[in-house]
Protein backbone atom coordinates (compact mmCIF):
# COMPACT_ATOMS: atom_id res chain seq x y z
CA UNK A 1 0.00 0.00 0.00
CA UNK A 2 1.35 4.00 -0.66
CA UNK A 3 3.02 5.44 2.20
CA UNK A 4 0.43 7.68 4.10
CA UNK A 5 1.89 11.28 5.06
CA UNK A 6 0.01 14.21 5.98
CA UNK A 7 1.22 15.27 1.96
CA UNK A 8 -0.85 12.69 0.81
CA UNK A 9 -3.73 12.92 2.83
CA UNK A 10 -6.10 15.48 2.01
CA UNK A 11 -8.55 17.19 4.09
CA UNK A 12 -11.75 17.64 3.18
CA UNK A 13 -14.25 20.73 4.26
CA UNK A 14 -17.44 19.55 6.27
CA UNK A 15 -20.84 20.24 5.25
CA UNK A 16 -21.78 23.43 3.39
CA UNK A 17 -25.18 23.84 4.48
CA UNK A 18 -25.11 23.76 8.24
CA UNK A 19 -21.99 26.08 8.67
CA UNK A 20 -23.15 28.94 6.04
CA UNK A 21 -26.42 28.44 8.23
CA UNK A 22 -24.15 29.95 11.55
CA UNK A 23 -23.71 33.07 9.00
CA UNK A 24 -26.73 33.95 7.51
CA UNK A 25 -28.38 33.20 11.29
CA UNK A 26 -31.58 30.72 9.68
CA UNK A 27 -31.81 26.63 8.49
CA UNK A 28 -31.01 26.39 5.10
CA UNK A 29 -33.93 23.50 3.54
CA UNK A 30 -36.21 23.31 1.05
CA UNK A 31 -34.88 25.67 -1.92
CA UNK A 32 -34.73 23.78 -5.82
CA UNK A 33 -31.06 25.90 -5.29
CA UNK A 34 -30.12 24.67 -1.87
CA UNK A 35 -27.05 26.92 -0.57
CA UNK A 36 -26.53 27.85 -4.40
CA UNK A 37 -28.85 30.29 -4.23
CA UNK A 38 -26.51 32.56 -1.63
CA UNK A 39 -23.92 32.94 -4.34
CA UNK A 40 -26.57 35.47 -5.24
CA UNK A 41 -28.06 36.97 -2.42
CA UNK A 42 -25.16 36.40 0.23
CA UNK A 43 -21.62 35.93 -1.18
CA UNK A 44 -19.83 37.49 1.96
CA UNK A 45 -21.13 34.39 3.77
CA UNK A 46 -20.21 31.89 1.39
CA UNK A 47 -16.69 33.60 1.13
CA UNK A 48 -16.69 33.40 5.38
CA UNK A 49 -18.07 29.71 5.10
CA UNK A 50 -15.04 28.86 3.04
CA UNK A 51 -12.64 30.55 4.91
CA UNK A 52 -14.10 28.42 8.17
CA UNK A 53 -13.47 25.33 6.96
CA UNK A 54 -9.77 26.29 5.60
CA UNK A 55 -8.85 27.92 9.44
CA UNK A 56 -10.16 24.42 10.65
CA UNK A 57 -7.30 22.51 8.55
CA UNK A 58 -8.93 22.18 5.53
CA UNK A 59 -6.76 21.68 2.65
CA UNK A 60 -9.45 20.85 -0.14
CA UNK A 61 -12.89 22.99 -0.01
CA UNK A 62 -15.48 22.73 -2.66
CA UNK A 63 -17.05 25.38 -4.72
CA UNK A 64 -20.89 25.97 -3.70
CA UNK A 65 -21.87 24.50 -6.53
CA UNK A 66 -23.67 21.29 -5.46
CA UNK A 67 -26.72 21.90 -6.81
CA UNK A 68 -25.89 25.16 -8.97
CA UNK A 69 -26.34 23.59 -12.92
CA UNK A 70 -26.80 26.18 -15.14
CA UNK A 71 -30.06 24.63 -16.48
CA UNK A 72 -31.09 25.32 -12.87
CA UNK A 73 -29.71 28.86 -12.32
CA UNK A 74 -31.65 29.91 -15.54
CA UNK A 75 -34.98 28.34 -13.79
CA UNK A 76 -34.90 29.19 -10.48
CA UNK A 77 -32.88 32.63 -10.47
CA UNK A 78 -34.66 34.12 -13.85
CA UNK A 79 -30.70 34.43 -15.26
CA UNK A 80 -29.35 33.97 -18.71
CA UNK A 81 -27.13 31.17 -19.89
CA UNK A 82 -24.09 33.86 -19.69
CA UNK A 83 -25.47 34.89 -16.46
CA UNK A 84 -25.72 31.42 -14.60
CA UNK A 85 -22.17 30.61 -16.39
CA UNK A 86 -20.78 33.92 -14.45
CA UNK A 87 -22.17 32.75 -11.60
CA UNK A 88 -20.77 29.61 -11.39
CA UNK A 89 -17.08 31.34 -11.82
CA UNK A 90 -18.09 33.68 -9.00
CA UNK A 91 -18.39 30.00 -6.70
CA UNK A 92 -14.75 30.17 -7.76
CA UNK A 93 -13.57 33.06 -7.07
CA UNK A 94 -15.16 32.95 -3.60
CA UNK A 95 -13.69 29.76 -2.53
CA UNK A 96 -9.82 31.17 -4.40
CA UNK A 97 -10.49 33.87 -2.40
CA UNK A 98 -11.02 32.14 0.87
CA UNK A 99 -7.70 30.21 0.07
CA UNK A 100 -6.19 33.56 -0.77
CA UNK A 101 -6.89 35.01 2.54
CA UNK A 102 -5.86 31.76 4.75
CA UNK A 103 -2.74 31.55 3.17
CA UNK A 104 -2.04 35.16 4.27
CA UNK A 105 -2.87 34.65 7.59
CA UNK A 106 -0.49 31.69 8.00
CA UNK A 107 2.73 33.08 6.28
CA UNK A 108 3.70 34.06 9.38
CA UNK A 109 2.54 31.19 11.64
CA UNK A 110 3.22 27.16 11.38
CA UNK A 111 0.74 25.81 9.45
CA UNK A 112 -1.35 22.87 10.80
CA UNK A 113 -0.49 20.56 7.55
CA UNK A 114 1.89 20.74 5.07
CA UNK A 115 0.05 20.82 1.44
CA UNK A 116 -1.37 23.98 0.06
CA UNK A 117 -5.31 24.56 -0.12
CA UNK A 118 -6.72 23.88 -3.22
CA UNK A 119 -10.61 24.52 -4.44
CA UNK A 120 -12.44 21.32 -5.82
CA UNK A 121 -15.33 22.35 -8.07
CA UNK A 122 -18.13 20.51 -6.65
CA UNK A 123 -20.78 18.93 -9.48
CA UNK A 124 -23.93 17.37 -7.61
CA UNK A 125 -26.32 14.66 -9.26
CA UNK A 126 -28.65 15.88 -12.00
CA UNK A 127 -31.38 13.98 -9.49
CA UNK A 128 -30.37 17.39 -7.25
CA UNK A 129 -31.78 19.62 -10.08
CA UNK A 130 -34.83 17.42 -10.56
CA UNK A 131 -35.50 18.17 -6.85
CA UNK A 132 -37.90 15.68 -6.48
CA UNK A 133 -35.55 13.21 -4.05
CA UNK A 134 -34.45 11.06 -7.08
CA UNK A 135 -31.03 11.39 -6.12
CA UNK A 136 -31.30 9.16 -3.24
CA UNK A 137 -32.38 6.66 -5.56
CA UNK A 138 -30.97 7.12 -8.61
CA UNK A 139 -34.25 5.82 -10.54
CA UNK A 140 -33.58 8.37 -13.24
CA UNK A 141 -30.36 6.47 -15.09
CA UNK A 142 -33.10 4.15 -16.50
CA UNK A 143 -34.89 6.78 -18.00
CA UNK A 144 -32.57 9.72 -18.86
CA UNK A 145 -30.04 8.83 -21.86
CA UNK A 146 -26.14 9.00 -21.41
CA UNK A 147 -25.89 11.45 -23.58
CA UNK A 148 -28.74 13.81 -21.94
CA UNK A 149 -26.36 13.08 -18.67
CA UNK A 150 -22.84 14.50 -20.29
CA UNK A 151 -24.95 17.75 -21.99
CA UNK A 152 -26.68 18.16 -18.97
CA UNK A 153 -23.22 18.18 -16.51
CA UNK A 154 -20.67 19.76 -19.33
CA UNK A 155 -21.47 23.10 -19.04
CA UNK A 156 -21.08 23.31 -15.47
CA UNK A 157 -17.05 21.07 -15.48
CA UNK A 158 -16.42 23.69 -18.19
CA UNK A 159 -17.35 27.10 -16.27
CA UNK A 160 -15.59 25.40 -13.18
CA UNK A 161 -12.09 24.07 -14.89
CA UNK A 162 -12.20 27.60 -16.90
CA UNK A 163 -12.51 29.72 -14.02
CA UNK A 164 -9.40 27.18 -12.16
CA UNK A 165 -11.04 24.76 -10.04
CA UNK A 166 -7.81 22.08 -9.11
CA UNK A 167 -10.28 19.17 -8.72
CA UNK A 168 -13.74 18.32 -9.75
CA UNK A 169 -15.70 16.94 -7.19
CA UNK A 170 -18.04 14.39 -9.06
CA UNK A 171 -19.88 13.55 -5.64
CA UNK A 172 -23.13 11.60 -4.05
CA UNK A 173 -23.22 9.75 -7.19
CA UNK A 174 -26.40 7.36 -7.00
CA UNK A 175 -26.52 5.30 -9.97
CA UNK A 176 -23.97 3.32 -12.35
CA UNK A 177 -25.28 5.30 -15.93
CA UNK A 178 -24.15 8.58 -14.21
CA UNK A 179 -21.22 7.35 -13.19
CA UNK A 180 -20.14 6.03 -16.69
CA UNK A 181 -21.72 9.05 -18.18
CA UNK A 182 -19.37 11.69 -16.02
CA UNK A 183 -16.32 9.64 -16.92
CA UNK A 184 -16.90 9.63 -21.18
CA UNK A 185 -17.02 13.88 -20.66
CA UNK A 186 -14.25 13.87 -18.21
CA UNK A 187 -12.63 12.52 -21.08
CA UNK A 188 -13.10 15.38 -22.91
CA UNK A 189 -11.10 17.24 -20.27
CA UNK A 190 -7.57 15.11 -20.09
CA UNK A 191 -5.99 17.86 -18.26
CA UNK A 192 -8.06 17.68 -15.86
CA UNK A 193 -8.47 15.43 -11.97
CA UNK A 194 -11.58 14.32 -10.66
CA UNK A 195 -12.90 12.54 -7.52
CA UNK A 196 -15.80 10.12 -7.88
CA UNK A 197 -17.92 9.73 -4.55
CA UNK A 198 -21.18 7.63 -4.68
CA UNK A 199 -24.27 7.82 -2.73
CA UNK A 200 -25.04 4.73 -1.24
CA UNK A 201 -27.89 2.73 0.96
CA UNK A 202 -26.36 0.62 3.47
CA UNK A 203 -22.32 -0.59 4.06
CA UNK A 204 -22.76 -2.73 0.51
CA UNK A 205 -25.21 -0.99 -2.52
CA UNK A 206 -25.32 2.11 -4.29
CA UNK A 207 -28.63 4.09 -3.94
CA UNK A 208 -29.53 2.24 -7.03
CA UNK A 209 -28.83 -1.27 -5.91
CA UNK A 210 -25.73 -1.65 -7.51
CA UNK A 211 -22.44 -2.91 -5.56
CA UNK A 212 -20.72 -0.62 -4.84
CA UNK A 213 -16.83 -1.86 -4.76
CA UNK A 214 -17.57 -2.90 -8.33
CA UNK A 215 -18.36 -0.13 -9.71
CA UNK A 216 -16.31 2.20 -7.51
CA UNK A 217 -13.03 -0.48 -8.51
CA UNK A 218 -14.35 -0.41 -12.24
CA UNK A 219 -14.20 3.81 -12.38
CA UNK A 220 -11.08 4.52 -10.74
CA UNK A 221 -9.15 1.53 -13.49
CA UNK A 222 -11.14 2.89 -16.34
CA UNK A 223 -9.41 5.93 -16.33
CA UNK A 224 -6.67 6.21 -13.06
CA UNK A 225 -4.94 8.76 -15.34
CA UNK A 226 -7.66 11.45 -14.57
CA UNK A 227 -9.37 9.97 -11.15
CA UNK A 228 -7.88 10.74 -8.06
CA UNK A 229 -9.57 9.04 -5.64
CA UNK A 230 -13.42 6.92 -5.88
CA UNK A 231 -15.15 6.84 -2.28
CA UNK A 232 -18.92 7.54 -0.60
CA UNK A 233 -20.29 10.55 0.75
CA UNK A 234 -22.84 11.77 2.82
CA UNK A 235 -23.44 8.80 4.21
CA UNK A 236 -24.29 7.33 7.83
CA UNK A 237 -20.29 7.21 9.21
CA UNK A 238 -21.15 3.28 10.28
CA UNK A 239 -21.51 2.31 6.73
CA UNK A 240 -18.18 3.42 5.35
CA UNK A 241 -16.04 0.40 6.90
CA UNK A 242 -18.14 -2.24 5.21
CA UNK A 243 -18.58 -0.14 1.99
CA UNK A 244 -14.26 0.07 1.69
CA UNK A 245 -13.62 -2.56 3.78
CA UNK A 246 -11.43 -5.04 1.28
CA UNK A 247 -11.23 -2.88 -1.83
CA UNK A 248 -6.82 -2.66 -0.72
CA UNK A 249 -6.94 -5.94 1.67
CA UNK A 250 -3.93 -7.57 -0.31
CA UNK A 251 -3.69 -5.19 -3.20
CA UNK A 252 0.51 -4.71 -4.66
CA UNK A 253 1.30 -1.07 -4.87
CA UNK A 254 0.45 -1.13 -8.55
CA UNK A 255 -3.13 -1.95 -7.90
CA UNK A 256 -3.31 0.63 -5.18
CA UNK A 257 -6.89 1.92 -5.21
CA UNK A 258 -7.00 5.67 -3.28
CA UNK A 259 -10.14 6.17 -1.41
CA UNK A 260 -12.30 9.36 -0.58
CA UNK A 261 -14.91 9.87 2.30
CA UNK A 262 -16.36 12.15 3.89
CA UNK A 263 -20.03 11.17 5.54
CA UNK A 264 -22.60 13.10 7.14
CA UNK A 265 -23.36 13.04 11.15
CA UNK A 266 -25.49 10.27 11.10
CA UNK A 267 -29.50 9.32 9.30
CA UNK A 268 -30.74 8.87 5.75
CA UNK A 269 -32.97 10.10 3.17
CA UNK A 270 -35.52 8.03 1.77
CA UNK A 271 -36.69 8.31 -1.94
CA UNK A 272 -39.69 10.62 -0.79
CA UNK A 273 -37.60 13.02 0.98
CA UNK A 274 -38.19 11.84 4.25
CA UNK A 275 -35.12 12.76 6.53
CA UNK A 276 -34.17 9.89 9.26
CA UNK A 277 -31.58 12.46 10.82
CA UNK A 278 -29.53 13.52 14.33
CA UNK A 279 -29.06 16.70 16.42
CA UNK A 280 -26.48 18.67 15.59
CA UNK A 281 -24.45 18.02 18.88
CA UNK A 282 -24.85 14.29 18.08
CA UNK A 283 -21.21 12.71 18.65
CA UNK A 284 -19.03 12.20 16.20
CA UNK A 285 -16.55 9.43 16.78
CA UNK A 286 -15.60 8.77 13.67
CA UNK A 287 -12.54 5.64 12.94
CA UNK A 288 -10.10 8.00 11.26
CA UNK A 289 -7.19 5.70 11.75
CA UNK A 290 -8.75 2.41 10.75
CA UNK A 291 -10.12 4.49 7.19
CA UNK A 292 -6.58 5.53 6.35
CA UNK A 293 -5.68 2.03 6.99
CA UNK A 294 -7.53 0.82 4.27
CA UNK A 295 -6.20 3.48 2.06
CA UNK A 296 -8.24 6.60 2.59
CA UNK A 297 -6.16 9.76 1.44
CA UNK A 298 -9.64 11.81 1.04
CA UNK A 299 -11.59 12.67 4.69
CA UNK A 300 -13.54 15.24 5.27
CA UNK A 301 -17.75 15.51 6.08
CA UNK A 302 -20.70 16.25 4.16
CA UNK A 303 -24.16 17.55 6.24
CA UNK A 304 -24.48 18.25 9.66
CA UNK A 305 -20.42 18.38 9.80
CA UNK A 306 -19.18 21.34 10.96
CA UNK A 307 -15.71 23.08 10.88
CA UNK A 308 -14.98 22.03 14.76
CA UNK A 309 -15.36 18.68 13.51
CA UNK A 310 -13.08 19.03 10.26
CA UNK A 311 -10.72 20.61 13.10
CA UNK A 312 -10.70 16.99 15.01
CA UNK A 313 -10.44 15.43 11.87
CA UNK A 314 -7.40 17.15 11.14
CA UNK A 315 -5.80 16.49 14.42
CA UNK A 316 -6.26 12.91 14.38
CA UNK A 317 -4.99 12.91 10.22
CA UNK A 318 -1.56 14.57 11.79
CA UNK A 319 -1.42 12.09 14.66
CA UNK A 320 -2.01 8.89 12.42
CA UNK A 321 0.65 10.44 10.32
CA UNK A 322 3.08 11.14 12.87
CA UNK A 323 2.90 7.93 14.10
CA UNK A 324 3.87 6.37 10.71
CA UNK A 325 6.90 8.46 9.47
Amino acid sequence: MSSTTTSTVRVLDGGFSGQLSRHVGAKIDGDPLWTARFLATDPEAVYSTHLDFLRAGANVIETNTYQASVPGLMKNLNMSERESLDLLAKAVGLAKKAVDVYTQETDKTEKPHDTNPVVAGSCGPYGAYLHDYSEYSGSYGKSVSRQELIDWHRPRFQALLNAGVEILALETIPCVEEAEALLELLREFPHARAWVSFSCRDGQLLADGSVFQEIAVRCYQALPSQILAVGVNCIDPSYVTPLLKGINGSASSEAFVPLIVYPNRGGSCSETGNWTTVPDDHSLNLPVSEWLDMGVRYIGGCCKIFAEDIKAIRSEVNQYCAKIT
